[in-house]
């Protein structure tokens, strides 16, 4: 392929006459057939019956678990018209051209990716407009699916010019919008744009870029599903998806935890659907719903429902005052305390660290809360010289109770060390010595990391009664005769 082109017009002519001319008729007819009320099952038939191919790979898909669940075999394409709906067929039809024009040219990587990516768009845009639409959630399925057309069409058919684009796309912080404009001499959106009014897509494709209807709730899905899919290569956790999980949660009325569970389940229907389509080389390039992510994700929102539970704080506070009378043993007395300090004040994170290897540094002796497990495994910190020490050692010393975070104690924020904060991260929390009468043991530790709420008042009154307590226990310990 020699030819060098130059500028939207010339770029709309060599798609549409020497490269997609197959695809440009399917879509517009699949199109069209949306746009006539009185569409028959006929004529749906008849555009896909006019290439053996595609009528064999509808066939196949509209035979997938994913479309007919119920595997009554479909063999002809009215009868799948009637099985799974006018619209699936259409959408199928639509989707599978695509596929077959794009996926068997060339094999850069950057076609399989952008497809993927606009897969994984059109699902996520079809299950938000569940939520906002009555009707038409296949037309935003569609509509997210070509969002990138022109981009598509580039990379399946650009030859030369999209080797040349590829390799200056590689350089590091270069402008894609300007290395784009250099090699086409026209930007991404308006190929688009030209191919869609060439093919006389006219509101569908335009659902994608309308920025003068903002307020319809089409254009509203489709916007979120591609910017929700773009986000998600920088990651589930991401900034940006976080924003995006703002929105969707205020547009459809929930958590965004619960938005959160909504597109990760969409993002794994995605994978479903590339797969059902016969794009399996696409599943892999959709983000995974990574396990460790949800986990993480998960406890935070056990943690967030973590409340203070009064009636197991007292009896833990009652059964701490007994146990100083019977000299109980230690392992009883931190569990007691553990008990009170996590399920009844509801503090998420809590931890005994205790001084070890002749007093040179703090182990975790007990912990409690999600991801504590490793505290246990692993915590440790040098307890530091009495000229540099560090907050875990201040406190020992000083014998004081303290709630970190707050504007009393921000003087003491040096004290806060680098290791400490990799262990324990940013915020507020409470941290008091543990002694058994004078002989120092270490330090109680407790926040409310997981969910990032604010500790209260109360939480640190119970928090000094606890210690106290405990203390207590421990000094009946010591004096056993």
């Amino acid at each position: 392929m020699g030819e060098r082109s130059h500028g939207l017009q010339s770029w709309i002519d060599r798609l549409n006459e020497a490269e997609l001319p197959a695809l440009a008729a399917v879509v517009q007819d699949l199109h069209q057939l949306a746009q006539q009320d009185k569409s028959s099952v006929q004529q749906l038939a008849d555009v896909l019956l006019r290439d053996a191919t595609l009528t064999s790979k509808v066939l196949k898909v509209a035979n997938s678990v994913y479309y007919n669940p119920s595997q009554e075999a479909i063999r002809t394409i009215s009868r799948a018209i009637v099985l799974i709906g006018f619209e699936n067929v259409r959408l199928i039809g639509l989707s599978v051209s695509l596929i077959d024009s794009l996926l068997t040219r060339g094999p850069r990587e950057q076609l399989p990716e952008l497809l993927a990516r606009s897969f994984h768009a059109a699902v996520q845009a079809r299950n938000i407009a569940g939520y906002l639409l009555a009707r038409s959630q296949e037309e935003v399925f569609i509509a997210a699916l070509l969002h990138n057309l022109g981009e598509l069409g580039f990379w399946g058919c650009g030859g030369e010019q999209a080797d040349e684009l590829a390799a200056l796309l590689a350089h590091p912080g270069v402008e894609e919008e300007k290395a784009v404009r250099e090699v086409l001499g026209t930007s991404f959106r308006q190929l688009t744009q030209g191919l869609v009014r060439s093919w006389n897509l006219g509101e569908l494709a335009n659902l994608a870029h309308a920025s003068a209807a903002q307020g319809d709730p089409a254009v509203k899905a489709v916007n979120l599903g591609v910017r929700i899919s773009e986000a998600a290569l920088e990651g589930w956790d991401s900034p940006a998806m976080a924003t995006l999980l703002e929105q969707l949660a205020g547009m459809i009325g929930v958590s965004p935890d619960e938005a959160l569970q909504q597109v990760l389940a969409s993002a794994d229907e995605a994978v479903k659907v590339a797969a059902t389509f016969g794009a399996s080389k696409l599943c892999y390039l959709i983000p995974h719903t990574d396990p460790e992510q949800i986990r993480l994700q998960r406890e935070q929102r056990q943690a967030r429902l973590l409340q203070p539970d009064l009636v197991l704080m007292q009896q833990a506070l009652q059964e701490l005052g007994m146990l100083v009378s019977r000299k109980a043993d230690v392992n009883l007395v931190l569990d007691t305390l553990l008990q009170g300090l996590h399920q009844g004040a509801g503090l998420e994170r809590v931890m005994v660290a205790v001084l070890t290897d002749q007093r040179s540094c703090f182990k975790v002796r007990r912990a409690a809360g999600e991801g504590s497990a490793r505290w246990l495994s692993e915590f440790a910190l040098p307890a530091g010289p009495p000229g540099q020490p560090n907050l875990f050692s201040y406190v020992l010393r000083a014998r004081e109770n303290l709630w970190m975070g707050v504007p009393a104690s921000y003087s003491l924020n040096d004290l806060v060390t680098r290791p400490m904060r990799e262990w324990l991260g940013q915020g507020m929390f409470f941290i008091a010595p543990l002694l058994a009468g004078k002989r120092e043991i270490g330090v109680i530790y407790a926040d409310c990391r997981l969910s990032g709420r604010a500790l209260k008042h109360e939480q640190f009154v119970a928090f000094q009664h606890f210690t106290q307590l405990a203390g207590r226990c421990l000094e009946a310990m010591a004096q056993k005769p």
